[in-house]
């Protein structure tokens, strides 16, 4: 198994928050469809080091950025060149669902037409995720969303008219200005429209960012982190009750099928080898790591210049990003399963024994009855210092 991620850093405006690397311009479009081929066929071999015979890709996932800004003839222009370039399963790109293989589109409401929508089905898309972040046109401005609540809900509905039955919403809170009851409402307004998943993310302090700039002059002030606890339990019983599992941190999926979970997410969280396509993607196999540069300008001329750079991980980063990786996850992570990444990982294991005994005590971990380690649910707003203090040094 393996999947496909490959980044389009195109976007209309730039949204208060957003530290993902994107550009207000078009300029680059053309060459930029030709720069993503020259890099799938440099590429193309990068899953042939896999000890496993099947390479077939199962996951696709167009991100950004802002992949909806882009017309369905270069997206299409782009899927001509993933299958004349990787291996994926006979199923993939039918316009009806396929259980082997998941194809997601990043959109953004305000791009969404009965046409797109339709348009995407056809290409053979079959998840969609929806970048709504909330459902007051004040709190949207202040982001700098292009979008009204209004249009987040029509372009939900253009989705579901076109076939869609995996559409994932994003969601956004913690953010200055927005109350407990506001984002009851939020919560409110998407179980109304009942989506088969939904990720809530804290807002977080990228670098280089209208945001940060503007913290640092001291014009806004950030939610205290026992108001932010309070929206990420509010978050968490809503859904529930809603009818929803949480798999991961910030990930939410109806109970109705497991399918309904991200399954390209699902595989960074498990190490499933990934190839990163684009300015500022990162790529993972085995014990390497690689990220391409974010720099629009050099990629689309990178037959002159190095593209990307990367990292071997020593069997220390191995168990600690195992660790980490597993226990955002509800089921949470085996250590005997950890214990057979490395010749070393035994003697890791055995240094954090008293970090998970103590954690044990202070109701932050649980050891369940198949030998597995996890955060329990009340625990996950403050998993990062929980896994901070299991963390080999």
């Amino acid at each position: 198994m393996a999947g496909i991620y490959l980044h389009i850093p195109f976007c209309n405006s730039k949204c208060i928050y957003c530290g993902f690397y994107s550009v207000v311009s078009k300029t680059y479009t053309n060459k930029y469809i030709s720069a993503l081929g020259r890099e799938m066929y440099e590429r193309r071999n990068f899953f042939s080091s896999l000890y496993k015979p099947d390479r077939t890709i199962r996951t696709l996932y167009i991100g950004g950025g802002t992949p909806s800004v882009l017309g369905v003839e270069m997206l299409n222009k782009i899927l001509v060149a993933l299958k004349q370039t990787f291996l994926f399963p006979s199923t993939a790109f039918n316009t009806e669902d396929s259980d082997e293989f998941e194809f997601t589109v990043e959109v953004n409401p305000d791009d969404i037409t009965s046409e797109y929508a339709t348009a995407l089905k056809r290409l053979g898309v079959n998840r969609v995720s929806m970048g709504v972040q909330s459902f007051s046109d004040i709190h949207l401005r202040w982001m700098s969303r292009r979008h009204t609540a209004a249009e987040a809900i029509e372009a939900f509905y253009m989705l579901r008219e076109a076939g869609f039955r995996n559409i994932s919403i994003d969601l956004i809170f913690g953010f200055p200005g927005l109350s407990i009851g506001q984002w009851q409402y939020n919560l409110e307004r998407v179980l109304n429209l009942r989506p088969e998943h939904i990720s809530a993310y804290q807002l977080g302090i990228d670098a280089d960012t209208p945001l940060e700039r503007r913290l640092k002059c001291g014009k806004l002030s950030l939610p205290s982190e026992e108001l932010c606890a309070k929206m990420y339990a509010e978050l968490q019983q809503a859904l529930i009750a809603g009818g929803y599992e949480q798999y991961e941190v910030s990930n939410f999926a109806l109970y109705s099928a497991k399918e309904n979970r991200s399954r390209h997410n699902c595989s960074y969280w498990t190490k499933i080898p990934y190839l990163g396509l684009g300015p500022g993607a990162h790529s993972y196999i085995g014990r390497h790591r690689e990220w391409n540069f974010p720099n629009i300008v050099s990629y689309c001329n990178h037959t002159t210049l190095v593209l990307r750079e990367g990292e071997n991980l020593s069997p220390q980063d191995v168990f600690n990003e195992g660790l980490m990786l597993g226990l955002r996850t509800a089921e949470g992570v085996s250590l005997e399963t950890l214990r057979t990444t490395d010749p070393q990982a035994p003697v890791f294991i055995q240094s954090i024994l008293p970090a998970i005994e103590e954690l044990c005590n202070k109701q932050c971990l649980v050891i369940t009855q198949s030998g597995r380690i996890k955060i329990p649910p009340e625990k996950l707003f403050v998993s990062d210092g929980i896994i901070r203090d299991l963390f080999v040094c």
